[in-house]
């Protein structure tokens, strides 16, 4: 970083799942998404209910809605920290599944006008979940390495479409409420035990790839995705995400050791934001690779 360059704050959303014990780990500020329950007026945003009750909720047949990043939150946000004297740097949750981004660009532009000077930077992570939070922490090491606030932009925009995103899911009818697979395969899938695998492609949406029958199996398919995709020599970090399926994901991270001698660096929880639509159960595999 160069003299002149000036000191910058990395900036994430809920839409990551990375914990704040971990952000706060990493310098990395949180601006939280929120979440309600149909028959709830309460808004909730992920640190106000534990994930395991969350889930408990959605097992038990609650509806959990989510929204898009508040204008006026990152307003408050941007102000913060431009405040403070450093620049931000927003990684945001993809465009593919939320308008946060653009509702993102839309505040910087209002905020930088207030502060002559200061610079606010806001990249689409075309990323969900772990997969998000592995791009946040690329972006970390690069920033301790010492890049500055456009370098760091160049290299997120550069490698985020080699961060690979492969998931399954346990019960199709959270998929189907959000239109993700139809009311017919949802019922064949309950029947026959179907389990989706789905992965999210280079413009950050969710697109169903396989069909495998049986839990165990799919968790195979996704250890087998990192041995057909991994990049070789880059940057070897697993990130695997569970939405209250813990023995799962540990499952996952022992096949991956197993077989290709690469430890997973963090198992995390699938929030609400991500969880709402995805539901219970759901086990997510990230990793850097040659493409998604």
């Amino acid at each position: 970083m160069s003299e002149m360059a000036r000191n910058y704050t990395l900036m994430v959303d809920s839409g990551a799942d990375i914990s704040t014990e971990k952000l706060g780990e990493w310098g990395v500020s949180l601006c939280p998404l929120t979440f309600s329950f149909d028959g709830d007026t309460r808004s909730y945003n992920g640190e106000e209910m534990p994930v395991k009750e969350f889930y408990e909720k959605m097992r038990a047949g609650g509806i959990a809605r989510t929204a898009a990043a508040n204008y006026s939150t990152l307003v408050e946000h941007y102000r913060t920290i431009l405040s403070s004297g450093n620049d931000v740097f927003y990684l945001a949750f993809s465009s593919g599944l939320s308008s946060t981004y653009a509702t993102a660009c839309t505040a910087a532009e209002d905020v930088s006008a207030e502060f002559p000077g200061s610079k606010i930077v806001v990249v689409d992570s075309l990323a969900a979940s772990a997969g998000h939070g592995l791009l946040l922490w690329l972006c970390v090491k690069q920033k301790r390495a010492g890049a500055d606030i456009d370098s760091l932009k160049e290299y997120a925009e550069g490698i985020r479409l080699n961060i690979c995103h492969w998931f399954t899911v346990d019960d199709l009818v959270y998929l189907k409420r959000g239109g993700r697979v139809s009311a017919t395969a949802a019922l064949a899938g309950a029947v026959l035990g179907i389990k989706p695998v789905l992965h999210v492609d280079d413009e950050g949406h969710l697109i169903n790839m396989q069909k495998i029958r049986g839990r165990k199996a799919s968790i195979k398919t996704l250890a087998d995705k990192y041995g057909e995709l991994r990049k070789e020599g880059a940057d070897g970090e697993v990130f695997i995400s569970n939405g209250d399926c813990f023995e799962d994901a540990q499952l996952l991270a022992d096949m991956i050791k197993e077989r290709y001698g690469v430890k997973a660096d963090l198992i995390t929880d699938i929030g609400p934001v991500i969880g709402a639509h995805s539901g219970p159960g759901t086990l997510a595999l990230f990793f850097v690779g040659n493409h998604r």
